[in-house]
């Protein structure tokens, strides 16, 4: 490999044999330079660039974890893998609670260095590609939606893909996860932005009046009609209507729609003139669409004429790193609005506000947010001042240990995982709770999968909170890997 394309490494160790042998591994593949002092490496870190850094635990001078603390502060995205003959399970946990990629154990060959390095410059490439992935790409907030998690990128990019067209829209999610506001967002980026947006709530009307909310009527149409009156249909036209909660739509209403949305046109309710309309169709329901079409709740013609582009709309638990980002909008807008001084939340609340699973989505945050501030009085938000109901949660839902802040996640995997292996018996699911056990290492990947990922991709320190060596994990993946290749 040319030396201008090889990544650089620097190698601080004092035994000049240790030295020699630990070069001749890595000089193939690498620029090596090396430090027999923890002074020559810092005066090397400032006047050379390098992609990692190897050094020993003893020094003549100083520690090699003090070099770990120094570039934690002034160099933290370098990568800095520590090795030693001395090596405990105390030093391993040290290390990477400092911030170390990796701790190896001497003695050591060639081939657990070149994975060590490998896995580390990988993920480094790989972090370096999001990071430019996330600058292009990468919002906290789109239109009236907040959230930077995955799942909300990609529902992002599916409203501005779909936003430019006129096919139909079918949004799916349970309920308070912002179905109303995915909707607003697609008119925005259509290019009927300026024309009218109208929603309607299909399950807040009463069955008698929605074909005359949908349609319209003319006056006498029927009791109580004094007056003619448009229909969402005809004060939409140019723009989009939005259907929401869909599925509680009267089947006989249901063919009126599928006719209205075939030919664009409609007769209103008692009149004999059929009137003519350009709509953009939106729906939403918290339903399971083809389970309603299954079971004849939903015409199955209705369904295919507006499932033309599903966006489906994460619940709150499946995007968990946008909880406080929410919470925090949320309570600048309560607090602005009800002249209150509120900053921020307190670490207990934050940390059980990542940890609670609001089923009621965004909406019972939002909720919960005004509850507080309408509520108190100060700066700072604490446990004192939630609601009964999410006290009460927060006392059945204790945590003890590690996890109870680094890690809830893993520690409910873990939980399901010994929840299923607790159920012993010769079938594969109890009697009791019907609950399916699976194999031992499909449980122990899912583990350390959520681990790693709880833990931003770092391996090392996922092991270091599982209690477990990071090469472990890597021969574990190496496993995993191979058996899906075979």
């Amino acid at each position: 490999m040319p030396s201008e394309h090889r990544p650089g490494v620097l190698l601080v160790e004092d035994s000049p044999s240790n030295a020699m042998v630990y070069q001749s591994y890595l000089q193939s593949d690498y620029s090596v330079r090396v430090a027999q002092t923890g002074a020559e490496a810092l005066e090397q870190l400032a006047q050379h660039d390098f992609d990692v850094v190897i050094t020993d635990v003893r020094l003549p001078d100083m520690s090699g974890l003090s070099i770990l603390d120094k570039l934690q502060t002034e160099m933290p995205t370098l990568p800095v893998i520590v090795i030693t003959a001395h090596g405990s399970m105390d030093m391993v946990v040290d290390a990477m609670q400092r911030g170390a990629s990796d701790f190896i154990s001497k003695p050591f060959d060639k081939a657990r260095l070149a994975v060590t390095l490998g896995n580390i410059l990988k993920k480094q490439k790989l972090e370096e590609t999001v990071q430019q992935y996330e600058k292009v790409y990468k919002r906290d907030q789109f239109h009236r939606m907040i959230g930077a998690s995955l799942p909300m990128q990609n529902v992002y990019r599916i409203i501005e893909s779909a936003g430019k067209s006129n096919a139909s829209v079918f949004i799916t999610g349970e309920s308070g996860t912002g179905k109303e506001l995915c909707s607003e967002a697609l008119h925005a980026e259509s290019p009927r932005a300026d024309a009218p947006f109208i929603a309607l709530n299909c399950a807040a009307i009463p069955r008698d009046l929605i074909e005359s909310e949908i349609f319209g009527h003319v006056k006498g149409a029927f009791t109580g009609a004094s007056a003619a009156r448009d229909g969402a249909a005809l004060r939409a036209s140019g723009g989009t209507l939005f259907l929401d909660e869909i599925g509680e739509m009267p089947l006989d209403l249901q063919s009126k729609l599928l006719r209205l949305i075939q030919s664009g046109t409609f007769t209103p309710v008692g009149s004999s003139k059929e009137l003519k309309v350009d709509i953009r169709f939106i729906c939403a329901t918290n339903r399971d669409p083809l389970r309603e079409v299954q079971e004849g709740r939903f015409r199955e013609d209705l369904y295919y004429r507006l499932h033309v582009i599903p966006v489906h709309m994460p619940a709150l638990r499946e995007r968990n790193s946008d909880i406080m980002l929410i919470a925090e909008s949320l309570l600048k807008h309560y607090a602005s609005d009800e002249r209150k001084e509120f900053q921020g939340f307190n670490s207990n609340v934050a940390n059980f506000f990542m940890q609670y699973d609001w089923p009621g989505n965004v909406r019972e945050l939002s909720n919960v947010v005004r509850n507080v501030v309408v509520l108190n009085e100060g700066n700072m938000i604490d446990m004192s001042m939630l609601p009964d109901l999410l006290q009460s949660q927060r006392s059945t839902r204790g945590r003890a240990g590690v996890f109870d802040t680094h890690s809830p996640s893993v520690e409910k995997a873990m939980s399901r995982a010994i929840g299923a292996m607790g159920q012993v018996g010769p079938s594969e699911e109890s009697g009791s709770g019907n609950q399916k056990i699976l194999p031992l290492w499909i449980e122990e990947k899912r583990i350390i999968e959520t681990a790693i990922e709880r833990c931003d991709g770092n391996v090392p320190r996922a092991a270091a909170f599982l209690e477990i060596s990071a090469s472990t994990i890597y021969r574990k993946k190496q496993q995993w890997e191979n058996a899906q290749i075979d």
